[in-house]
C-alpha cells in the first residue's frame, strides 16, 4: 500500500476547509495506527479503529498536534511542511499514521510505513520529507 490522498481533502481543499497558513492556520494532528487497511480515497475523517494504544506517557488517543511550518512555492509546485514529530518515552508498534484536522477530525493524508515501525520504552519518531518541491508530504503543482 502507498500513501493515501482521501477525495473528501481534495474537495474540501478547494472548498477553503483547510488553511496551512504557520501563523493563523487549521490545528493538524497526527494518529497512529496498527493497521491502515480499513483507509482508502474515501475516508473521511480520524478514526480511533486499529489506532495504537501506547505504554507511555507521550501518545494518547487522537495522537498529537504538528507544527506545521507553513506553505512555500518552488519550481511551480506550492508545498505543506511539518515539523518531525516525537512520541517520547513509549512502547508501540505502528504501520501507519493518519494526518488530520484537529478541530473537526477531517482526514488529510494516510500515511503508510511501509512495515511495523515499533519503539520499545523510547522514542517514536515521524521524520518528514525535505521540504522542497520534489519531496514535501503535501505537493501541489504542474505534473
Amino acid at each position: 500500500m502507498a500513501n493515501i490522498v482521501p477525495d473528501s481533502f481534495k474537495t474540501d481543499l478547494l472548498g477553503g476547509v483547510f488553511d496551512f497558513d504557520s501563523s493563523g492556520g487549521s490545528t493538524f494532528k497526527l494518529a497512529l495506527y496498527t493497521s491502515i487497511g480499513g483507509f482508502s480515497t474515501s475516508s473521511t475523517a480520524y478514526t480511533t479503529t486499529n489506532e495504537v494504544s501506547s505504554s507511555g506517557t507521550s501518545y494518547t488517543a487522537g495522537g498529537n498536534t504538528l507544527t506545521n511550518n507553513g506553505v512555500a512555492v518552488s519550481s511551480n509546485i506550492a508545498y505543506v511542511d511539518f515539523a518531525d514529530l516525537t512520541f517520547s518515552s513509549v512502547t508501540l508498534s505502528a504501520v501507519g499514521a493518519l494526518i488530520y484536522k484537529g478541530t473537526s477530525n477531517e482526514a488529510v493524508l494516510v500515511l503508510d510505513f511501509g512495515g511495523t515501525k515499533t519503539a520499545t520504552n523510547g522514542d517514536f519518531v515521524i521524520q518528514f520529507p525535505t521540504a522542497d518541491s520534489s519531496n514535501a508530504i503535501i505537493r501541489l503543482g504542474d505534473a
